[in-house]
């Protein structure tokens, strides 16, 4: 694997809406695949008007180009997402880095049958606290919860 160089720098609403919710949709249609891309779509819209908005986030760019980014609120990961042609080059371990430097401690929830990240959170050194049946819609995929200290 080539090593890239990245850079992780504040979000610009003015130019990187568009182009996070691409890496999100991306992401998500690999990684949420049972939850239907057609529900994935249409939270598309909910992406680039609400959370991104109304989220603390940070991008991890090569070139001008984002890679990835990681949204906070408080110290909660309300999203964590790479684009799949920047994958296993270390960017979502950077951007949890710089998360958890910023706010000292970081919780999450994320999907259990999403495998790949819960192997990549639990391997990263979080500690489940919890878990629930259904999502934030009410949609039987269960969730956990998921707490890292610094």
């Amino acid at each position: 694997m080539k090593n890239h160089d990245f850079l992780i720098r504040p979000y610009d609403g003015r130019t990187d809406t568009r182009q996070l919710s691409r890496i999100w949709l991306d992401a998500s249609l690999l990684a949420h695949s049972f939850i239907g891309e057609q529900r994935l779509k249409e939270q598309r819209a909910l992406i680039e008007d609400q959370y991104l908005p109304n989220a603390e986030t940070w991008v991890a760019s090569i070139g001008e180009k984002p890679a990835g980014f990681i949204s906070l609120i408080g110290t909660f990961i309300g999203g964590l997402f790479v684009s799949p042609r920047w994958q296993r080059f270390g960017i979502g371990r950077r951007l949890i880095a710089h998360a958890l430097n910023l706010k000292g401690e970081l919780s999450l929830e994320v999907y259990t049958q999403n495998q790949q990240a819960m192997r990549f959170y639990t391997g990263m050194g979080f500690q489940e606290l919890s878990r629930r049946e259904v999502d934030d819609e009410g949609s039987p995929f269960e969730n956990a919860r998921l707490r890292l200290i610094g």
